[in-house]
């Protein structure tokens, strides 16, 4: 729950492009998910064109692109671990990614953290931003303690059709050198392979690229759970805009496929699926769903007993 009425409203300029957002302010009441979850920001400048975030069941009150942001996230988050007494692994940016720009100014994500480390728990988050490097010795901190697992989303290897489909984000050359930078760092790192988009980037080439980025960079882990994405009322629509944007015709074979499916599944799937399964099989990198997330979930034993130890003398 939030208090739409307290929110305020200020404006900053998006890097290079420069453009004024809105910025809502608000007080929430709740920031962790039944899964140990946290968005700190709600809505995304990065302009994903398949992005299942704008979807109207999330039943956003403002623009997709005017930000969230729950200024009191660390306080409340430092209220939740005081109380807790089992350590975990505290998660962000399934909904909305931590290192967006507006991070820069308000350093919302990183203020989580360093409640995080202080209180001694595990921190994951997923992003598509190098931001995440000004924070980098802080997971360290994090890893040495406790854990901590940097996930890194990998879908288009080719960066000009990525600054179609995702305007906002860096380059994915550049994303592949975060990953390495957090590996030389002994941070594990999981690779989030989807959505891969039918007709556009569901081929061998892009699936064999980005696999061979992830083999070099190291990763631990990567999920795919098909070659497609998802589709559902809100972000069908914008997604199909942004078809009919730059690949004309390209939106009417959507429709003719797969109608209305949530689900829209690569004609291509077993295939590359068989790929994706084999190369991470050679390579040693967790490639099953449940045991990606069974690892990044797992917070490290050793830590328990040591605690344990510690309060018992």
């Amino acid at each position: 729950m939030r208090q739409e009425n307290c929110a305020s409203v200020m404006n900053f300029f998006r890097r290079e492009k420069r453009e004024v957002l809105r910025v809502h302010r608000v007080q929430a009441k709740a920031l962790l998910t039944k899964w140990n979850g946290m968005n700190v920001y709600r809505g995304c400048v990065h302009g994903c064109v398949y992005c299942d975030s704008r979807s109207t069941c999330y039943q956003f009150s403002h623009l997709f692109e005017d930000i969230e942001v729950k200024e009191n996230a660390p306080e409340l988050l430092e209220e939740i671990l005081r109380s807790k007494r089992k350590k975990i692994m505290i998660g962000s940016g399934s909904m909305a990614d931590p290192y967006q720009p507006c991070e820069r100014e308000l350093l919302l994500t990183r203020r989580c953290l360093e409640v995080i480390e202080r209180y001694g728990f595990g921190a994951t988050v997923i992003t598509k931003s190098d931001l995440v490097l000004r924070d980098i010795e802080l997971f360290e901190r994090i890893n040495r303690k406790a854990k901590a697992v940097l996930q890194m989303t990998l879908t288009i290897a080719d960066d000009r059709l990525s600054a179609l489909l995702e305007p906002g984000v860096c380059p994915t050359m550049r994303r592949c050198e975060v990953l390495k930078a957090f590996k030389a760092r002994g941070i594990p790192t999981v690779v989030w392979m989807t959505p891969l988009l039918p007709h556009l980037t569901d081929t061998r080439e892009n699936v064999e690229t980005i696999l061979d980025s992830c083999v070099d960079a190291g990763v631990k882990g990567i999920i795919c759970p098909s070659i497609g994405m998802t589709l559902r009322d809100g972000n069908r629509e914008h997604y199909y805009r942004a078809l009919d944007r730059h690949f004309p015709g390209l939106s009417q074979v959507y429709r003719r496929e797969y109608g209305h499916a949530y689900e829209v599944v690569s004609a291509r799937n077993d295939e590359l699926m068989r790929l994706f399964h084999e190369r991470c099989e050679a390579a040693g990198i967790l490639h099953d769903w449940d045991s990606c997330f069974a690892y990044i979930a797992a917070f490290p034993q050793r830590y328990e007993q040591t605690t344990l130890f510690d309060a018992l003398r």
